[in-house]
């Protein structure tokens, strides 16, 4: 199949374009059961699945959340917003990093900000972080595309057709070289954070 890879670059740009994110207010106001809980997320992040099939959120995935330290637990078996807009945190965190870091990441906030309502929530802290990657979407824009003008400039001296696959090839390894750099930086601040068994011992 012959990929246009103009077509590629408008439909990647486009995508970027409309990304959003769940809105605080958009979540029931409401403590809701494990079952809401899963449909809710299912039918709000229903656009950031590859698959038809793929899950969002399982009973197993809460579950281990609260078992691993990355969730408080439920009250009376309910949910709160807050506990949802953490499960929202922890959904982009696990694509790029693993229980342990979570756990590293988020136990500061909700044992410090989950539940607070005197001073800053974890609804504030969403919502500010929300808006500063929604910010950020012209510049990812524009790393983008120089990312693919540089890939189309390579292996300009063979057949058409391996040229297209190889830039196209080009053009995920650069993108994937950005992944990479990003993690391994994001790595290296969880490890300057207290680690969980650490702030266990604290107490």
């Amino acid at each position: 199949m012959t990929i246009d890879t103009n077509d590629l670059l408008n439909s990647i740009l486009s995508s970027i374009s409309r990304i959003d994110y769940i809105k605080p207010e958009d979540i029931p106001n409401i403590d809701l059961y494990m079952d809401q809980v899963t449909t809710f997320m299912e039918e709000s992040l229903r656009s950031t699945k590859r698959y038809t099939d793929d899950k969002i959120l399982t009973k197993t995935m809460i579950n281990n959340y609260a078992k691993n330290n990355l969730l408080p637990p439920p009250v009376k078996k309910k949910y709160s917003r807050e506990h949802v807009l953490v499960m929202i945190f922890i959904y982009y965190f696990k694509n790029i990093l693993s229980i342990k870091d979570i756990e590293t990441i988020l136990a500061p906030l909700t044992e410090q900000y989950f539940s607070d309502t005197k001073g800053l929530s974890i609804t504030d802290i969403y919502s500010d972080i929300c808006e500063l990657e929604k910010s950020r979407i012209w510049n990812m824009q524009k790393d983008v595309t120089h990312s693919y003008n540089a890939a189309m400039e390579m292996f300009q001296d063979i057949p058409d057709k391996e040229q297209r696959n190889l830039q196209i090839f080009a053009f995920i390894c650069n993108l994937s070289f950005d992944v990479y750099v990003k993690k391994q930086i994001i790595e290296k601040l969880i490890d300057e954070l207290p680690k969980p068994e650490e702030r266990k011992k604290k107490k």
